[in-house]
Formats: C-alpha cells, structure tokens, sequence
C-alpha cells in the first residue's frame, strides 16, 4: 500500500523526492532489498530527505544476508555528519522514519530537535504527541493528548485529529475517539485510514451493524469477522474467500500478513471446518513464503489439532522444534496431542519440564490447563483438578487486561481455548440439576463465568451459546437453559448436541413425548447421532417413564454396545469417529439397564448388570454412584439393611459422601420412618464436612420433619458463613413464618435490610405484611424500595410493581394500580425486547398485562381489556385465554368465546376452565346435550369437582335428567370417603333435593355448606329461597292461591319463615358492588313475603331506585311485578313483566326469566288469554324441561278447557319432576285420570298422596272412593 500510493503521488503530484523515498522505503517493506537500496541512491543527496535517506540506506544494507560492513560505516559517518547540519524538515523526515521502525527514543530526539530550532512548528508538536502516545510507556503517552489539542488550535489536521482520537482510544473514551474520527470523515472524506478507524472503534463499542456498514465501506477482513461473530457462516466463508485473493493480489509478498490475518477467525469459528480449510490455507501460503519460521509450523500444528487430524499436527509440532529448539509454543502443542492420545507417561514428562522451567518462561494458561486435563485423565481429586483450571483462567484473563476489543483481542482472547477449559469443568460436575435448595457445583459457577465473556464478546459463536444452556441446566435454571438452546436451534436446526440436551430438559420436566420429538428430530438432521451413547440413554430413560420397559433395555444394550462406554472397548482402535462420552454418563447407561431389567421383574439380569458396573468403575472416580445404586436395589428388595451396610462404607474423603448420607437420611425416614437417625445423618455430615452447604441440608431435614425452630438455628450458623448468601437469609424467614412467629419474621426482615446486605429480602418481607394484611405499611415499603433502590433489576423492578399493584387495589386505589402495572408493563416489554429473554419473564409480563385487562374490566371498558388480554397471549399462553374467552361470554360474543376455548381445548384437553365454558356456550346456546356431555367429562376425570358438579345438576335440571344425578353424587363419595363433610358435596346434595322438590332435606344439607368460605353465600341465599317459598309456588299468582285449605297455619308458618330468612341474611357479607345489590334485592323479597302493605311498599320502592339505576335488572323488575300483584294492581304488574318477556334470556338470570314468565302466564290465565299463556309455558320448558310449575299451568289450563287427559299428561310431567312429592299437583293428576277413565292410575296416585299425607282434604272422598266404584261397576 505505500509502494502503490507513494507511485500514484509522483503521478499526479510530480517527482518530490519524499514521494520517491515512501516508494523505496515500500520495496524494502517486501524486502525487495536491492531495488530499494538502488531507489534511495537516487535521491540520497536531496536537501531534505538526505538524512532520513542515509539511515533507511544503513537499515536495508544491515537487512542483506551479507551486509556490506564498509559501506555502513561510511553511511553511518554520513548520518553523523549530515544530523549537525539538517534542516527541521529534514529532522522531521529523519525523526519520521525512526518513528515508522519503531525506534521512538530516537525519533523523540531528532524532533524535540526539529520543534526547537523551528520555534514549535505544528508537524513537529504532531509527531512527538505520535511519539510518545506509542511508545509503550504509560507517563508519555498520558501527555500526548496536549499535543494534539495544541496542533488543534489553529485549524483542522488531519493527522492531529487522527493522533486525538488514537489517544482517546488509549485512555479507553472509545466513544470521544469515535467523535473525533467524524470529524476527520467530515472534514477529509476521500481519508480511508479515518473509515478504518470508525470501523475498529464500533467494533471495539460492539456496535455490530454499524460495524458491518463501516467494513463495506472500506475493507474486507471485518466484515468476515462480524459474520463470525453473528452466526452467518455462509457469508462469513465467502468473505473469508475474498480476503486471501485480495491478499494474494495485494500483499503477495508478506507473510507475516497472511499468518496474522488468520489468527482471530481460527480461534473464534468454533471449528467449523470450511473456515478452518481458509485459515490453513493463510497460514499454508505463509509458510511457502517463510519456510524457516517455527512460529507458522506451531500455528500449522495447532490448524491440525483444531481439525481432528492429531498425527499431522504432532508432524508440524515437530517441525517447528527443529527449525527453533527452544519454541514452547511448539513443545506445548507435541504435550496436547500426547494428552488426546492417551499417551499419559510422556506428556507428564515434558509437563514435568515444562513446570520447572515456567519461572524463566512465565506463567501460561494453556500449559496449566494441560496440566489439569493431565490429572483428570489419572483420576485426581475434583479439588486439584478445579485448582489447576481456575489458576489456567486466571493467567488467560490476565493477559488482557487493557486490549480494546479488535483482531488482537480475539485472537488473544481464544475462545476455543476457553470452551476446552469449560467442558473440562463440566466433567467435573454433576450430570443433573441440584435438588431444590441445594447450591449447584463451584465448577458450574466458573464455567459461567468463562462463558459470560465469551458469549458476550463472540455471540454467533453457538458452541458457547450452546454450553452456556448446559451449564444453566445443570444449575437448575432450566428456562434459561431452554431460551439458550431455543436460540442454537433458530440460528442452527441441526445441531445434535442442543437437541439432545432439550430433550433432557424435557425428561426432567416429565414431558416424554416432547422428548421424544427432540430425538427423532435429532435423528432427521443427523443419522450418525446413532452412534453417540447419549442419544440412547436419553431414549432409553423417556421409554422407561413411559412404561415401555422392554423397548428401554434394548436400547441400553445397543448404548452399551457403541465404543467410549465400556473401557476395554473404548481403547481398542476404532475405524469410525469415536463420540466422547463422560464417565458420568457411562454410569448412567449401566444403572439405568440395572433398574430397567429389575422393573421388568428380570432380577437376575439386574443384578448382573450391576455387578458388571462394580467391574468397569472400581477405582474410578464413579465407584461410589455405582455403591449407591447398588444401595436402591437392595432398597427394591427390602433389604434396607444391606442398604444401609452398603452406604455406611462410604467415607468423607470420598467423592459421593454427601449423597451417600443424603439415601441413608432418605431410608431412615421414608422406609424405617425414623425421623431421629434421619436428622443424625445431616448432623453428621455438618460435623465432618462442614460447610454452607451441608449446614443448609441439616436446616432442611428440620424442616421436613416439623422443627423449625432448630431449623432457624442452624440457617443461622449458615448465613454466618456464608453472610452474603440469600437463598439463606430467605430460609430463615420463610421458617420464622411457619412457626407462625410473625412479628419475629418482621423484624429478622428489618434487621436483615438496615444491614444493606439481603436488599432482595425486601420482597419476601412486603409479601408477608400483605398476608398479615398490613396493606398501608407494605405499600411504604415497597415505594421506599422503588424510590432508593436505583441499583434493582429491572426483573425485580418489575415484580415490585405488581405486588404494588395488588395492594393497592386492595385499598381501593384502582387508578394508582393501573398506573403501577403500567410502568411494569412499560420495563417488562423492554426487557422482552433482549434475544435471551426467558420464559419466567414472558410469564411476569403475560401477568402484569392480565391484572390491567382485570382493572379495565371491573371499570367496564371491555375494548381495552380485550386488548391487555390478547397482549398476554403474545407473551405466553397461561390462563389469559380463559380471561378472554370469560370476557366475550361477559360481552355475549359467543363466537369468540367460542373460538378461544376450542383452541384451549386443542392444546389441552383436560383444561377445566375451558371445558366450564364450552359447556356454558352450548348452555346460551340451548344445546343442553353438549353441555351436560362437557360436564359429565371432567366429572369422570375428577368426580370430587363440586363447582362443575353444581352446574351440572343446574343443566340436568334444565334437560328434564335430574334422575342421572344421583350416580355423580355416588361416584363422588366413592372418590372420597369423606365426600359427606365436604361443604362442596352437601352444597350438591342440597341443590338435588331442592330441585326434587324436598326442601327440608335440601335445607338441611344447605346449613352444613352455610359456614364455608367458598360455598356458604350461595348455600345461605338457596336456604333463604327454600324459607320464602318451600313450595316452589308462584309469588304474586292469583291462579292456585285458594286450593289449600288451611290458609290459617299457612299464614303461621310462612312468618316463621320470614323470620328465619331475615336471621339468615345477617350472615351475609358481599365482596362485590354486584353483591350488594343482590343482597339488597333479597332483603326487600322478604319484606314481599310478609304480604303486608306498609312493607312490601318499601321493597317496591327500593325495586324501583335499583331499575332506575340499571334499566334492564331482570331481579329488580320481578320484585316490582310482584309488588304489584300483591298489591292488587295486576296492569302495573304485567306492563314489567312484559318488559322482561322482550328481553333475550341469559343463564346469570335464568332462575328470574322463569319466575316472570310463570307470573305473566299466571295474569294471562285468570284473564283467560289461554293461548298467550300457553306461549309462555312453552318458553320455561323450552329453558327448563323439569319446571313443575310450567306443566301445572299447561295442566290447569287444559283442564278448564275439559281437555282432562292433555291435562293429566301435564299434570303427570309435573308429578314426575316433583318427586311425586307435592300432594296438591297429586290431587290435580288424580282427579283428571278419574275425568280421563284412567281409574286405576287414578286410585295409585291418591294411595301415593295419603300414605304421605293421611289427612289431605277431598282426596279419599272426590277421587279414591269414586275411581273404586267406577272400576267396581
């Protein structure tokens, strides 16, 4: 590049000899040495450039491979001679040119110079502020920014400006750097270096579209590397392409470039093997071109490793030692490959060397990290091993400290080397999540941390996206293992090792059938994945959980069988790729097949199998899992002596202790239920090895064996511990709740946040005020919170503000909760816009939506609510749609209802709330059948449902079935022994009987639900019913209101009642503005049941206040009509109750609409309109096939028109869905089977009437005497 702009400028701007210098000095750049040397002779006795030509002719002639010793002296003599006499811009040059090879002492001199005898030229102060920024010493460089300023004065420089902003990129202002290199865009913008630097800047700000628009600007290799980083391999190759041809045309002639330009995307591709092809051919070329330099062979050697190929990179290792001896670089790689083989004894040697030498040689992380593989493949502690990685990041880390994020920070970061270190961590850990409560693996907690910096520097690179997963998964956050792997799998559907791992997660949550999906869609990317032991132990385990034992064994064996699982197979040589597989795992083959062949009631072959598992992992870090499971067989046998023998063996020196104590604690309890040697176990594990961890444990087991108070105690000494440890400090308060220690719980919570330490406990403690409903006190809290804390995620941020909400809406303070579940809302959704947000957050931001669509439903504004609910669905798909679907039913917008629950009940065919409203729809819609076929489905899955059971006697009762509800009654007592105290059951019983027509029995079982939370109020307003009208009469009716005879003891009676209804009113106690009204309306009923004046006036003037209040409030226009009837004024009467017969039926009303239509028919009938009341008649049974009344009008009505056999088909419907109970309506049908001929029907009614009532008047004398006499005769 400086040869060809140095020739473009004599071009164009004639032949200056600085011009021809730059043009030399480039052909000595590419050591074309002669034709440099002949170059500056031309122009060696120039004025200005004389002197800086004579030093560039002592370089070249110092670079041949036989310098000429005479002619240097003579040029050297030159230099001297010339320096005395120079003018400043031939200082300027001279001091240039040093500068340029890097020798900046001696460039300071030759311009402080050039600056004195000019009296402070401006280029001068502009290469000494150059000078001394890249010198490599920290007190130059700090002052090197004044120079800049100072050349800046006067007027723009464009190699002032670019020396500011190289200087605000040394002091780390990346962002004042890139200011500066805008204005050099601005002012210069033919200036390429000045897009260059922009580009390296938003690299180092990783702004990664910015970057990409700057490299497309100006070169190419950037824009290769952002591909990398953002996972676009594709793109990232075909740039890669690019860049060796264009260096192949440009820059033929240096090596070093080819070599240096492949370093970062080596180590950053994640082995990809079609970039790897383009590195190795960079450092191939390089090599042809540099065939003696030790360094490209190592780098040749390391391409090999990366690529698999071990034995050409021992080759190239050695190469590299031959060409320099004491290369370590080289000595370390010959190490690796040593360690890959297997070759334990001769990599050891040369660590041993290596180990002794490092004063001399440094600290490095790679030589610490093969020392680590070192001890794990001979089976040293976990505590060596971690020591030796922890010390490999640690020295890795250091040695960038203070890069800016470019091509050397990559190639210096490494992230391939840090994914080795990661998943040497991983062998040491665990192969499943922590149980709840228990801390997870140290190693775990490392490796986050390596990977943190990794994912957060290289984010395409989906090797550490992927183990990031693995390392959440194996700490028990496993939404955030799922959102990481959800994101391998969008960027890379193909990769095997995600979806394995996803279909672990989906075993452990008990979802088999997803991860049987994740398998085969493994299988479908990758047909080779059979070969991988993994693949089958997870199938295996997913067909064992689905009770498919046979199917799990054969896959076992099949595992069993593929090379890596068993030892003496995995050292025998293998032709095919072999699939590494951890120790751990190979375990989990053996004791899975063990436990699949005992289930399958193949004890011989379990206990085989086990025993071949003793074999293979005798002293092996693994042994003890081995002991364990052995422990869990004897278990199955009910040996738990032997069990027990097995697991006291186990010594705390021994990896596996503490599990091993945990089974025995676990026998002790569960099998031998001995809650003392239980808690022994933990107290013993406290004293032997004890730690914040095992403390924890003991708290645990007083925990679970009901003493919390010594569980306090021992969370105590682990916080003392471990004083920054949460989880502990939570434990101690959430223990100090349970002994109902209330106000000891406040004031650990206070004392905890005065400390400063536990601020999160914050949450736990507004949590517990709002349970003690100490609403004013936990809403101070929770606004100090979120005005102090400024430091809060905005996760925690978010769930203050919803449990903010919640109490204010408790207090009435509707518009402050919306307000705060807005401003939740507001955080949440920028946090969804972040690519790792997790489920949890989706499911908080679905409920934060959720609670403002409740507020705008409760204020009736239905539209926005719609929209909140539809916004949580975006987010996650709880029981927002149920809401919704609640809302549309709220709306009568049946469709959408009805659309929402056929797509809930797609997904999840057992969704009770779904299933309630489908039956609802089919209920509006009058399709009883489905309704009750909807119902009598989630009765079968869970008979104790009593909500559902409810409704379904309600719908049985409008379908004319009541006689199919004793069998739901029966299975419900069959489900629970103790169904007959259950409020749920009696409440269900009592609705039955009532609707049979005994409302004794009813009321009886209506006072054992009358006290409960949930069943009481509507228990409580059924019993008031029953009291005001047992007889299920029609109040108001004149039609049937002088057939008794005994009106007298009636009157009595019904007073008593009254009286018992008003007592029962006091009990109630509504929650809702709906509720009051309600009560409201029941009170003033009872003043109507007195059938005095001056009260049942009052109730129709409150009846009045509530329609005027709501127009169409069906209760209130009964109550009116009503009144009216008992007042005698029938046309007032019948105008409400015309209004209610305009009005469209609906289910919350029913009950109402019936009662009105049976009032109106009632009118119509004593004035002899047959035909509009036989309309109404109709319309109850079309709502109410088991309306007795309904069929008792159609009966009377028939009745007077002599039509006695239509009358007693009516009258017969009537005493069929009373329960044959009421004797009046069993008069009625007696009497019309007499008219009808049917004497003997006749006779068995008036037997059914008298053996229940013995006295009823007329009955033995107009019917029974007669129907026998006319059968006599």
């Amino acid at each position: 590049h400086i040869f060809n702009t140095a020739s473009e400028a004599q071009r164009k701007l004639g032949n200056d000899p600085i011009f021809t210098f730059y043009r030399a000095y480039g052909i000595l750049m590419q050591n074309r040495i002669q034709e440099a040397i002949h170059e500056l002779e031309s122009i060696k006795d120039g004025r200005d450039v004389s002197l800086c030509t004579m030093m560039a002719l002592v370089y070249a002639h110092k670079k041949c491979q036989n310098p000429d010793r005479e002619a240097i002296q003579e040029l050297d003599a030159r230099v001297k001679e010339d320096r005395k006499g120079a003018s400043p811009k031939g200082l300027y040059y001279a001091g240039l040119f040093l500068w340029h090879l890097g020798r900046n002492d001696k460039a300071r001199e030759y311009i402080e110079r050039m600056i004195k005898i000019s009296g402070g030229v401006k280029e001068g102060i502009i290469l000494k502020g150059w000078i001394d920024l890249t010198c490599n010493k920290d007190a130059y460089a700090k002052k090197a920014g004044k120079y800049f300023d100072e050349a800046l004065k006067e007027k723009a420089d464009i190699f002032a400006l670019m020396g500011k902003a190289q200087y605000c990129e040394f002091r780390q202002n990346y962002s004042g750097a890139l200011e500066t290199i805008n204005q050099v865009i601005v002012s210069f913008p033919r200036f390429l270096p000045a897009f260059i630097k922009k580009m390296k800047l938003l690299l180092m700000l990783q702004d990664w579209e910015q970057t990409v628009d700057a490299a497309q600007r100006c070169v190419i290799r950037f824009c290769s590397v952002q591909d990398l980083f953002s996972n676009t391999d594709t793109r990232s190759i075909n740039h890669l392409t690019n860049l060796v041809s264009n260096l192949e045309v440009h820059e033929p002639d240096t090596p070093e470039l080819f070599y240096r330009m492949s370093l970062a995307f080596t180590r950053v591709c994640g082995r990809n093997e079609k970039i790897l092809q383009q590195t190795h051919t960079m450092v191939d070329r390089a090599f042809s071109r540099s065939s003696g330099d030790s360094e490209l062979a190592t780098e040749l050697g390391f391409q090999f490793v990366l690529q698999g190929r071990i034995k050409e990179a021992i080759k190239w290792y050695k190469t590299a030692m031959t060409l320099d001896e004491t290369s370590i670089s080289a000595l370390i790689g010959i190490i690796r490959c040593q360690l890959i083989e297997g070759h334990l004894e001769d990599a050891e040697q040369q660590l041993e060397f290596l180990t002794e030498i490092q004063q001399s040689i440094g600290k490095s992380g790679e030589l610490l990290y093969l020392r680590a593989v070192l001890a794990a493949k001979k089976n040293k502690s976990v505590e060596e091993v971690s020591a030796l990685l922890n010390d490999a990041v640690d020295t890795h880390f250091s040695g960038l400290h203070g890069l800016p994020l470019g091509l050397q920070y990559f190639e210096k970061l490494n992230p391939d080397f840090l994914l080795e270190i990661v998943k040497e961590y991983l062998a040491l850990c665990p192969t499943k999540p922590p149980a709840p409560g228990q801390p997870p693996s140290p190693q775990l907690q490392h490796s986050a941390s390596v990977l943190e910096a990794v994912v957060k520097t290289v984010p395409g690179l989906l090797q550490a996206v992927y183990l990031m997963a693995k390392v959440k998964f194996l700490s028990g956050d496993i939404e955030s293992a799922q959102s990481s792997l959800q994101h391998c799998l969008d960027q890379n559907p193909s990769h095997v090792e995600a979806h394995l791992l996803m279909a672990q997660i989906y075993l452990l949550q008990g979802n088999f059938r997803l991860s049987s999906q994740s398998l085969e869609l493994c299988l479908s990317y990758n047909f080779e994945i059979r070969e991988h032991p993994l693949y089958h132990l997870i199938k295996a385990q997913a067909q064992k959980k689905m009770g498919e034992l046979q199917e799990a064994i054969q896959t076992l064996q099949m595992a069993l069988s593929l090379p890596g699982v068993r030892r003496a197979a995995g050292s025998a040589k293998s032709k095919n790729k072999r699939v590494e597989l951890s120790s751990a795992d190979c375990v989990s083959v053996y004791l899975e097949l063990a436990e699949a062949h005992w289930l399958n009631g193949e004890q011989h072959e379990a206990a085989k199998v086990m025993q071949d598992a003793i074999n293979e992992f005798t002293g092996t870090s693994e042994e003890l899992r081995v002991t364990i499971a052995n422990s869990d067989l004897a278990l199955l046998r009910g040996d738990t002596e032997l069990a027990l023998n097995m697991l006291r063996n186990v010594t705390p020196e021994q990896p596996y202790y503490i599990q091993a104590k945990e089974k025995m604690a676990d026998i002790y309890l569960n099998h031998r239920k001995e809650k003392r040697l239980y808690a022994s176990c933990y107290r013993d594990l406290v004293e032997r090895l004890p730690s914040p961890h095992t403390y924890l444990l003991l708290g645990d087991a007083y925990m679970n064996i009901q003493e919390p108070e010594k569980a306090i105690e021992i969370y105590e000494q682990a916080l003392k511990k471990n004083p920054t440890d949460g989880a502990v400090a939570s434990k101690i308060g959430k223990a100090l709740v349970k002994t109902h220690n209330y106000i000891k719980a406040i004031n650990y919570y206070e004392a905890a946040l005065k400390s400063g330490q536990q601020n999160f406990l914050r949450y736990d403690l507004a949590e517990l005020l709002l349970k003690l409903h100490q609403y004013e006190r936990c809403e101070r809290l929770l606004h100090e919170a979120l005005k102090h804390d400024t430091g809060m995620p905005d996760a925690s941020h978010c769930r203050y503000l919803v449990l903010l909400a919640k109490i204010q809406s408790k207090v009435d303070k509707n518009e402050e909760a919306l307000l705060s579940l807005q401003r939740a809302r507001v955080l949440k959704r920028v946090q969804l816009e972040q690519p790792d947000a997790v489920p949890a957050q989706k499911k908080l931001a679905a409920e934060i939506c959720s609670e403002i669509a409740k507020h705008y439903t409760c204020q009736r504004d239905y539209e926005k609510a719609i929209k909140f609910y539809k916004e949580a669905l975006v987010y996650c798909e709880s029981d927002s749609k149920v809401k919704l679907a609640r809302l549309y039913l709220k709306q009568d917008d049946v469709d959408a209802c009805q659309q929402q629950c056929s797509a809930l009940l797609k997904s999840d065919q057992v969704n009770e709330a779904a299933t309630v409203m489908m039956a609802d729809l089919m209920f509006r819609k009058q399709d009883y059948e489905q309704a009750v076929f909807h119902f009598q489905q989630l009765l079968e899955r869970k008979p104790d449902n009593y909500p559902t059971l409810s409704r379904l006697i309600d719908l049985l009762r409008r379908t004319g079935k009541l006689e199919e509800v004793p069998r739901f009654l029966e299975m419900a007592e069959k489900h629970f022994s103790r169904a007959k105290f259950d409020p749920g059951f009696n409440y269900c019983k009592g609705l039955y009987l009532w609707y049979t027509g005994e409302p004794n029995d009813g009321l009886r079982h209506f006072n054992k639900a009358r006290k409960d939370n949930d069943w009481g109020q509507n228990a409580v307003y059924n019993m008031i019913e029953i009291c005001l009208n047992p007889d299920n009469e029609t109040m108001g009716g004149e039609v049937f209101e002088n057939l008794d005879g005994d009106m007298g003891s009636k009157q009595e009676s019904e007073q008593l009642a009254v009286r018992t209804a008003e007592k029962l009113l006091r009990e109630l106690k509504p929650q809702t503005p709906d509720g009051h009204v309600q009560l409201r309306i029941m009170e003033n009923y009872c003043l109507l049941a007195t059938k005095q004046k001056a009260n049942v006036e009052k109730a129709l003037n409150v009846f009045t206040e509530i329609v005027n209040n709501e127009k169409d409030h069906v209760p209130a226009l009964l109550g009116m009509a009503t009144a009216y009837m008992i007042l005698k004024q029938t046309p007032r009467a019948r105008n409400q109750l015309k209004r209610i017969a305009k009005m469209s039926w609906n289910v919350i009303d029913a009950d109402e609409f019936e009662k009105s239509w049976l009032l109106l028919a009632d009118i119509y009938i004593q004035s002899g309109k047959y035909d509009m009341a036989g309309d109404l008649l109709k319309r109850c049974l079309h709502h109410n096939k088991s309306c007795c009344k309904a069929y008792e009008y159609m009966g009377y009505i028939m009745e007077k028109e002599q039509a006695y056999r239509d009358a007693a088909v009516n009258y017969e419907m009537a005493w069929k869905y009373g329960n044959q109970t009421n004797p009046t309506i069993g008069y009625k049908l007696a009497f019309n089977y007499l008219k009808g001929k049917r004497h003997v029907d006749a006779i068995d009614v008036c037997h059914k009437v008298l053996d229940a009532h013995p006295n009823y008047p007329r009955m033995r004398k107009d019917i029974l005497d007669k129907a026998r006499a006319a059968l006599r005769s």
